[in-house]
């Protein structure tokens, strides 16, 4: 059986991935919108990624017997200043990510639940690439400056991702 502070926290924590889900939606809207289209399947890729933590962590509650309690989610954001900025807004919104999750492992570890700080692991590892990954993209972005030509091939290089993942 599922505590019901680790429950709730968890039940938070889907909120959390879906708020990324949908967050990459709107950025990936954006990116097309601005003929960014390898950025923006980068996104929905993103975006796919997000939901499929959700389903981990929405299944895990269920077979700990415990119970689903979805949140409302926020619109996001629409407009963003350039490139940049979406990808910073991104990189903030993954590691305001890895802090909820780490505080989630604390709960667990405070509540002696060595299921979920099991489960949890690897979130925390996925996290660790994913800022990884966003990092070195807008380390890439800054290099490139305004330069359209550096733009059009981190675009192109993105896009290129689709399934490989």
């Amino acid at each position: 059986m599922l505590d019901s502070k680790i429950e709730k926290a968890l039940n938070k924590q889907i909120n959390h991935e879906m708020a990324a889900a949908y967050n990459y939606f709107a950025m990936a809207a954006w990116c097309e919108e601005h003929n960014f289209s390898g950025f923006a399947s980068w996104f929905k890729m993103q975006r796919a990624e997000e939901l499929t933590h959700a389903g981990k962590l929405y299944q895990f509650v269920l077979d700990r017997r415990g119970s689903i309690d979805l949140e409302a989610v926020s619109k996001p954001p629409k407009k963003f200043k350039d490139i940049h900025e979406v990808f910073e807004k991104a990189f903030k919104m993954e590691q305001n990510n890895t802090k909820s999750i780490y505080e989630l492992y604390r709960l667990a570890r405070e509540a002696d639940d060595f299921a979920t700080q099991s489960h949890l692991q690897w979130f925390i590892d996925e996290q660790v690439e994913e800022e990884k990954t966003f990092d070195e993209i807008k380390e890439l972005l800054e290099f490139a400056g305004e330069d359209k030509s550096a733009l059009l091939m981190l675009n192109q290089q993105l896009g290129s991702r689709s399934t490989a993942g």
